[in-house]
């Protein structure tokens, strides 16, 4: 953290300020905990920063879903011919001003913001030795009024740099903590999901299927296997997200988790805009 290379001088050098210049602030007001409140003001701070880049990525997404069912008629009509279909679908894109790749500039120039974020909360809580923390903290502060003499990791009760793998020592409760962090990122990826609609057919035997309805039926299960896949991402990712809180600190999933609110109260806002 103290080297000065790019990276540290760019993002991590000012995070870890800002993070500092909150905790001070909630530690002048006596409040208690206040490295958990910093870390919420910080993700707060961090959210509106990002809230435009994030904004047109949601927006872009609302478009696309509501194409969806244009672009499915598309691939149908043009099932035999993908330079039309390609065409068409550019052509469908233009009428409605949607760009396909809009959403995903906001999310690379996020990335690096994210990651940045990650590796402060990392080696702030993870690194188990707090005096050196602090040490390697007040070295790259920018302001000597800043600097630290100790940092409390308490947060009501719980221990910030603590991690819900050691529940045995610490507390059943933590399992809740992977938990909650999973229903979270489940209940975001379930409103990004495109709205999917479903029909019922007659299906013949295919001796009796002519070759257009035999592409039709193949049509049919390369949708039917797209549709499968949005289920199985919506299902892996909130997997995903709570093993990683299983295994790391606390404060981690206090951002992550402050961090998914924000995001699904913004996802419900652009859900609801016409």
């Amino acid at each position: 953290m103290t080297n000065p290379n790019l990276w540290n001088q760019l993002l991590i050098w000012p995070i870890v300020n800002l993070l500092v210049v909150f905790y001070r602030f909630f530690e002048w007001l006596h409040i208690p905990g206040p490295l958990g409140w910093a870390i919420i003001l910080l993700t707060v701070a961090i959210r509106l920063l990002l809230y435009p880049l994030m904004q047109s990525q949601l927006a872009s997404a609302k478009k696309m879903a509501n194409l969806k069912p244009h672009l499915d008629a598309l691939s149908q009509k043009h099932k035999d011919d993908k330079t039309k279909l390609q065409q068409a679908q550019l052509d469908l894109y233009k009428q409605h001003g949607v760009n396909p790749a809009a959403g995903c500039l906001p999310l690379l120039i996020q990335m690096p913001v994210l990651i940045a974020l990650y590796n402060v909360f990392y080696q702030v809580l993870g690194n188990g030795n707090l005096v050196k923390v602090v040490e390697e903290i007040n070295a790259i502060l920018y302001l000597p009024a800043l600097k630290l003499t100790s940092l409390s990791l308490d947060f009501f009760g719980a221990n910030l740099a603590v991690k819900p793998s050691d529940w045995q020592k610490s507390g059943w409760w933590l399992l809740s903590i992977p938990i909650i962090t999973g229903l979270l990122q489940w209940w975001q990826t379930k409103l990004m999901m495109p709205a999917t609609s479903s029909s019922t057919k007659i299906q013949m035997p295919n001796q009796m299927q002519s070759p257009n309805d035999q592409k039709n039926k193949q049509g049919e299960k390369k949708e039917d296997m797209a549709a499968d896949m949005q289920k199985q991402m919506a299902l892996m990712m909130p997997i995903m997200f709570g093993i990683f809180a299983f295994q790391f600190p606390l404060g981690l999933s206090l951002y992550w988790n402050v961090f998914g609110l924000f995001g699904i109260m913004q996802q419900l806002a652009v859900n609801k805009a016409k």
